[in-house]
């Protein structure tokens, strides 16, 4: 591996975690709330189109984001090429089994460190430094998903750095996390309305988290906290104890919605 400087990897993973939130985001964005878009909202739920001026307010969370993660990724590839970290490049080192098993290990962790970080930044004392600007968008749009306040920014950027240090992970499981943890952001932030109700609410995706699931938190604040599943939600009884019973409703076609939770 070519060793560069912290400043060149601060510079060079600045422009491409940008690059990938704009095509991303930008492309989610586009897809959905196009007219084309339209083809796949759900018109009995009601969801609020946001302002372009609380768009261009997720972007600049975003663009400093990003630079925090920059520096995130520059630290790890720093500490790598000092042979600091667990992180190793060859396949075969742990087998071919590992990866698959360290990417589902490193997910549920993941999830765990965000729910607890989650549901600690909305404590009345620390959301207005931590958390308030990523729910500024009350009804959010791809633009949300890495809309976060600076101080936020680092917390969660300290798992990524912190994980690499714990556990072998192979570069191409290190990827696969990031972009997992990209894509599902941005599912989860489409909003309320713009995939099926039935997605994705069948017997195995109520285990996971989705738009309408994560748009709830965006509307009540003090449920729904986890990043990838709903257990934690539910083990620890910050489920919306409605959110099933509506979902199985609407899948159903017994009722419309009522009010800005539905």
């Amino acid at each position: 591996m070519i060793k560069h400087s912290f400043v060149f990897y601060g510079i060079a993973f600045f422009g491409i975690i940008l690059v990938r939130y704009f095509v991303v985001a930008g492309g989610m964005y586009w897809f959905f709330y196009s007219l084309w878009g339209q083809l796949f909202v759900n018109h009995n739920l009601r969801h609020q189109s946001p302002s372009w001026q609380s768009i261009q307010r997720d972007i600049q969370l975003s663009v400093l984001s990003a630079g925090v993660f920059a520096l995130a990724a520059a630290s790890i590839l720093s500490a790598y090429s000092w042979g600091l970290t667990r992180l190793y490049s060859h396949p075969q080192q742990y087998g071919l089994w590992y990866l698959g098993m360290s990417y589902g290990a490193v997910l549920i962790i993941q999830d765990t460190y965000f729910y607890c970080t989650h549901r600690l930044f909305h404590h009345p004392v620390l959301f207005p430094w931590l958390h308030q600007g990523h729910h500024r968008s009350r009804y959010p749009t791809p633009w949300t998903s890495f809309a976060f306040d600076p101080l936020e920014a680092i917390v969660q950027s300290l798992f990524l750095v912190g994980i690499v240090f714990v556990i072998p992970l192979h570069f191409i499981t290190l990827m696969a996390v990031l972009t997992t943890m990209t894509v599902w952001a941005v599912l989860n932030h489409l909003g309320l309305d713009r995939l099926p109700a039935a997605f994705p609410h069948h017997w195995l995706g109520r285990w996971f988290i989705g738009p309408a699931h994560h748009s709830i938190h965006h509307l009540k604040y003090t449920v729904h906290y986890g990043l990838y599943f709903t257990f934690w939600d539910k083990l620890l009884g910050t489920q919306d104890p409605n959110y099933e019973k509506k979902f199985d409703e609407r899948l159903t076609g017994k009722v419309h919605a009522q009010d800005g939770t539905q």
